[in-house]
């Protein structure tokens, strides 16, 4: 079964979370990657302490690194079957392009998503603009896995712009939903599988309830700032920068709160689906449910069937 979990790290901060609150099952710090073309990523998991977060694959967060004109590193070519890619940018450009005619510059704020579905080739290089004058990228990949009905759907893009984006206020804290439903706010991202994707800010001194679905696991990654979970002077757990909180399935209220005495707000990708509960076979960029199916996708990948990407004119 692919139902997380089995995690060694545990939190160090103190007792568990008061009654009523959600438990902190542990907190994984990101470890250092080097992806695509050569480009630096945060990965919170998949790591040897969390392999899973169903129905999430894999986060990644692009480390924010400035490139002189002609510098930047993306992800040439590369296939994909099984599951989805998400890419949200905090800065600069990206464009992607795929073997099924999809296409979009993503900028701030604004979110590649792609069904990779039956197969697909795609790139997500630094825009022209970008490699021309330089600047820097970041951002966050994430890999949503598909339910096994869905794994051979036909490939779709979705190409989201920052005023699309779901987003409301409160006092101390902004929340931007890209799918799913948070604090209020919808996102605007059609899925296969029931999840939400949101980017939380909580200034000092604010405090927000988070309303999860008990049936989902969930995520919170800080990459920004640093904060406390739970509620209660004996039942709070801290969460520092490159840092991710995983709570399982069930009860309890999940409380983010910066303290009024911090320098600096919190920052966090907030994740959380309900679990798909199927085998899990992945190797590189294909994620099904066997192994023969896994070999099925390398094949039909080398027979040129999930297409090529359209030379550019």
């Amino acid at each position: 079964m692919a139902r997380l979990f089995i995690v060694t790290s545990q939190p160090s901060s103190g007792p568990s979370g008061s009654p009523g609150d959600r438990p902190v099952v542990a907190a994984v710090p990101a470890t250092y990657a080097i992806e695509g073309g050569g480009f630096g990523v945060y990965r919170p998991f998949p790591t040897q302490a969390l392999p899973l977060l169903d129905p999430f694959l894999l986060l990644d967060e692009m480390e924010p690194t400035h490139h002189e004109p002609g510098e930047f590193k993306g992800a040439p070519d590369h296939p994909h079957r099984g599951f989805e890619t998400v890419t949200y940018l905090l800065a600069g450009e990206v464009e992607h392009r795929d073997s099924h005619g999809g296409h979009g510059i993503t900028g701030p704020g604004g979110v590649q998503w792609m069904t990779a579905g039956d197969g697909v080739v795609h790139s997500e290089m630094p825009s022209r603009r970008l490699q021309t004058a330089g600047g820097t990228i970041h951002g966050f990949q994430l890999w949503v896995n598909l339910p096994r009905a869905a794994k051979r759907a036909r490939p779709r893009y979705q190409n989201v712009d920052p005023d699309q984006l779901g987003r409301v206020e409160g006092e101390g804290w902004t929340v931007r939903v890209v799918a799913g439903s948070l604090l209020g706010a919808r996102g605007p991202a059609s899925t296969h599988t029931p999840v939400t994707v949101a980017h939380l800010s909580v200034s000092p001194g604010g405090v927000v309830e988070l309303d999860a679905d008990s049936e989902c696991n969930v995520g919170l990654y800080a990459f920004n700032g640093s904060g406390t979970l739970g509620a209660g002077d004996h039942g709070r757990t801290g969460l520092e920068r490159r840092t991710m909180a995983i709570y399982e399935p069930g009860q309890g209220t999940i409380t983010v709160a910066v303290p009024i005495s911090a320098s600096e707000g919190l920052e966090l990708l907030v994740l959380a689906g309900r679990p798909l509960d199927e085998p899990v076979a992945r190797y590189g960029p294909f994620v099904m449910n066997t192994e023969a199916e896994i070999l099925e996708a390398m094949r039909d990948y080398q027979a040129g069937r999930m297409g090529r990407i359209p030379a550019q004119t």
